[in-house]
């Protein structure tokens, strides 16, 4: 078999420590220096300005820093956002206001206990007469592109709660298998962010179909870490999160989930310019990239 580009010598020695590291750490720029050479080798991605470190290490973390599934999860992102503009040449929150404000989607103020972050989606707010599954779609691509700009997003991934409350025929026959397959190849292995745990609420019988949809397409480690509530689910999402994280709406005090998802929405809109950044550049590899304090003053979880 023909060997992976840039993987012809022996990787730099990997530990466990590596993430933890800033990204400006001498230990750091070997594995960046394999990464950007094999990503060169490949071709994937368009002519232009070497890949920078910052943009290299989003990759690098998002797979323990072991190269080679690092180039592959690189080589997915370059594809996807070439392959689908449909999804990928618009990331303006303000195109998709009148969602945001339906308290659609927010990101909680605080990270969970392992320092993930947490994100709430409420399906039911959808309208689909209003918004297409595209439209919908791009609201996560938003924040994913937002949040995998944090190092500690980075290092500690993301959680995700789906509430299904509301979910209706309407929105079973807006999800097709080629969208189906679209999203969950671009979340779970096209997307520089580590997928912690899906938490699944109100799902209603009628869902199962489509959810059978998506889960092929899924990687096995994903299927392990998706947990389906029901509509008890205050108490086990207690096992998951703790009460402080999470809004009253889903057994926590935290903010309201209508807080929440304001908030959220402000900070999308703060950084309209820079989506449109992403979404214009042939990468998505843009040197003003915030870190988390610019983003946003974060509480963390004991």
């Amino acid at each position: 078999s023909r060997p992976t580009p840039g993987m012809g010598q022996d990787p730099p020695r990997k530990t466990p420590e590596l993430s933890e590291l800033p990204d400006e750490s001498e230990q750091l720029r070997a594995f960046v220096s394999r990464l950007r050479q094999a990503a060169d080798e490949a071709g994937g991605g368009p002519a232009g300005p070497p890949l920078s470190d910052g943009f290299l290490l989003k990759f690098l973390r998002a797979r323990d820093f072991d190269v080679e599934l690092s180039l592959k999860l690189l080589l997915n992102y370059l594809r996807w956002r070439r392959d689908s503009p449909e999804i990928s040449s618009c990331l303006s929150p303000s195109s998709v206001l009148g969602l945001l404000h339906m308290s659609y989607h927010a990101v909680l103020p605080q990270r969970d206990h392992a320092g993930s972050r947490v994100l709430i989606y409420r399906i039911g707010q959808w309208n689909t007469k209003d918004w297409s599954p595209y439209q919908v779609f791009r609201v996560s691509l938003m924040t994913s592109e937002i949040i995998s700009m944090e190092t500690e997003t980075q290092r500690r991934g993301l959680k995700a709660i789906f509430d299904l409350q509301g979910w209706s025929l309407g929105h079973a026959l807006q999800i097709n298998p080629s969208l189906a397959k679209k999203i969950s190849c671009v979340l779970s292995d096209s997307f520089p962010l580590k997928v912690r745990g899906i938490h699944l609420v109100n799902e209603p019988r009628f869902f199962r179909p489509v959810f059978a949809m998506i889960r092929p397409f899924l990687p096995e480690k994903i299927k392990q870490r998706i947990h389906m509530h029901g509509a008890d689910f205050h108490s086990d999402l207690r096992h998951f999160f703790h009460p402080h994280v999470l809004p009253p709406e889903y057994g926590g005090h935290g903010p309201g989930i209508d807080e929440a998802c304001q908030d959220w929405t402000n900070q999308l809109l703060h950084f309209e310019h820079i989506l449109s950044q992403i979404a214009a550049h042939p990468t998505g590899d843009i040197c003003s990239c915030p870190d988390e304090p610019l983003i946003r003053k974060e509480v963390h979880s004991e």
